[in-house]
């Protein structure tokens, strides 16, 4: 439900940004191949050809001026040859400027967000819709001819646009703040998931979301419509009054969406962090790079034991970890992590129908909402790690995640385990490691445990997602894929490699945009591939049990 509240801001947002009127085959900064073909030959208009120089010489608007973006450069000269640049093409102020690329291209957007940069007013520069293939099918002119130079242009830099642009302290400060920030990743899914190695390491910006340029263009190389575009925000939970940049790999893909929310969405605060992958990876600090989308729900060895079993940090307070261990009593007694507390996985399994009375098991065992709880099954991610993850998520942990070290690992490099079991009680002195009783709230998260998937209401269709080894004949209203849970894992219980994992998706046939629901006659298959759709990013993901 909480996106559907978004998608309907959205639409709120989007019906008060409309203009009041419209000239005919103008939308905001959008012209139609129509109006071009009515206006081309007006004395005050401009029309730009963004496309690379090849596709120009092979066939261009008439009258058109050649400004392939790739020839005069990425990233841009000093301010003084920009302008020089821009006057060379005729750029001057008080035209119309419509700047087009072959359709469906990043180069148009690209070029747009230099002028609008460098401070050419925004009302007189146009997108020419679905560029030169539009052109085409509308049955425009067409010429090889290659347009005589322009008379010298008139415009001026005069003041940047700071609003446009964003560098890398800002970008910085965003990907650390996901409340109040979104970063669009422009990028395809081979790159953002490491399977495309262009700098020295693959994957994408920490917290990126994945909204690969091609994905604001219709099939008719036209952009979206802003209900659409809406749509995908408000799937993804981008919201207007978040701050959203865009990047890609070196700051032109990324202006495909920074167009597409800034002028065909209207937010209010969208930056193009032009450096992209290129900055953040050149940055001498050695800033982290991901290939999943959410690494952090899974915990190594080597982190649980310096932030987890630290007796210092436990004994001033410092440590806001829960660490559960889902084992069977006998096991965990015979050896856990320091400070694990056991809850066996029927705990779980037997709280699905009621997961609300999953908290009188939590507070009295110690577990707080408010820290991140760290699950251990002692071999990575099983159906029980998935289970316990599952019903965590449902019943308002804060932060949830599974160590995906086996036990046997955390012995190789030197940890202990221990036999006693872990103390549990008030503390009776200042510095007493024991862990105290909580009182667990209970008022779980809606929408991820569910009992009827004809009571859900996705954004996207429903695709379902049968888990188990064997292919479900259970009967679904809706796409149904059979995607063992298994498939995803290494025989470690480790997940694949993202880029792997992303490929097993892709032939299986699973959108990047659908309300996927995971069932299985074990509830904890279901819960694993739940987990995995999660580590990649995939925002509305549901378990229905049955």
């Amino acid at each position: 439900m909480k996106r559907f509240a978004i998608l309907t801001a959205v639409i709120g947002f989007l019906f008060l940004a409309r203009p009041a009127t419209a000239e005919e085959g103008v939308q905001g900064r959008l012209v139609s191949a129509a109006w071009l073909q009515r206006n081309l030959n007006q004395a005050g208009l401009l029309v730009l050809d963004a496309s690379p120089a090849q596709a120009y010489a092979a066939g261009h608007i008439p009258g058109a001026v050649s400004v392939d973006i790739f020839v005069y450069g990425v990233p841009e000269a000093p301010v003084s040859e920009m302008e020089k640049r821009f006057q060379s093409w005729g750029v001057s102020q008080g035209k119309k400027v419509v700047i087009y690329d072959p359709g469906a291209n990043m180069q148009a957007t690209r070029f747009f967000f230099s002028l609008e940069y460098y401070g050419f007013p925004v009302r007189d520069l146009f997108i020419l819709n679905g560029g030169f293939a539009k052109w085409q099918e509308a049955g425009g002119p067409v010429t090889k001819e290659p347009t005589p130079d322009p008379a010298k242009g008139t415009f001026k830099v005069v003041k940047l646009n700071p609003e446009a642009k964003a560098e890398l302290p800002e970008f910085l400060s965003a990907a650390g703040d996901p409340a109040n920030c979104a970063l669009l990743d422009a990028l395809t899914a081979g790159w953002h998931f490491g399977e495309t190695l262009v700098f020295d390491r693959a994957g994408h910006i920490p917290r990126g979301i994945l909204t690969p340029s091609a994905d604001f263009f219709n099939p008719d190389k036209t952009f979206k419509s802003a209900a659409d575009i809406g749509k995908m925000m408000a799937y993804f939970g981008v919201r207007p009054e978040q701050r959203v940049y865009t990047f890609c790999g070196g700051g032109v893909a990324a202006s495909v969406p920074y167009f597409a929310l800034k002028f065909i969405l209207n937010y209010p605060q969208v930056k193009l962090y032009q450096e992209s992958e290129m900055g953040w990876l050149f940055d001498d600090r050695g800033l982290p790079y991901w290939t999943y989308d959410a690494p952090y729900l899974m915990r190594g060895a080597n982190w649980l034991q310096a932030w987890g079993t630290n007796q210092m940090m436990r004994s001033v307070g410092i440590n806001r970890l829960s660490i559960i261990d889902v084992r069977p009593a006998e096991a965990y007694n015979r050896g856990h992590v320091a400070f694990a507390l056991n809850i066996p996985a029927d705990s779980f399994r037997s709280r699905l129908a009621e997961p609300a009375r999953l908290a009188e098991t939590l507070g009295p065992a110690g577990v707080d909402s408010n820290h991140e709880a760290v699950l251990v099954s002692g071999a990575g991610l099983t159906i029980e790690s998935a289970l316990a993850f599952l019903m965590l998520e449902k019943a308002g942990q804060k932060k949830v995640s599974i160590l995906i070290d086996s036990l046997d690992q955390w012995t190789k490099l030197g940890f202990a385990l221990k036999t006693d079991p872990t103390a549990v009680g008030p503390k009776k002195a200042p510095n007493d490691i024991s862990i105290p009783p909580t009182t667990y709230p209970g008022s779980g998260r809606e929408g991820i445990l569910i009992a009827d998937p004809k009571k859900t209401r996705g954004i996207y269709p429903k695709v379902f997602v049968a888990s188990g080894p064997n292919a479900s004949t259970r009967a679904v209203d809706g796409q149904a894929v059979h995607l063992p849970y298994t498939s995803l894992l290494l025989a470690d219980g480790t997940p694949k490699a993202a880029k792997d994992i992303w490929t097993i998706l892709v032939k299986a046939g699973i959108p990047r945009y659908a309300e996927i629901i995971c069932y299985s006659d074990d509830p904890g298959e279901a819960a694993a591939n739940y987990f995995l759709f999660k580590l990649m990013g995939f925002p509305d993901v549901k378990v229905w049990a049955y």
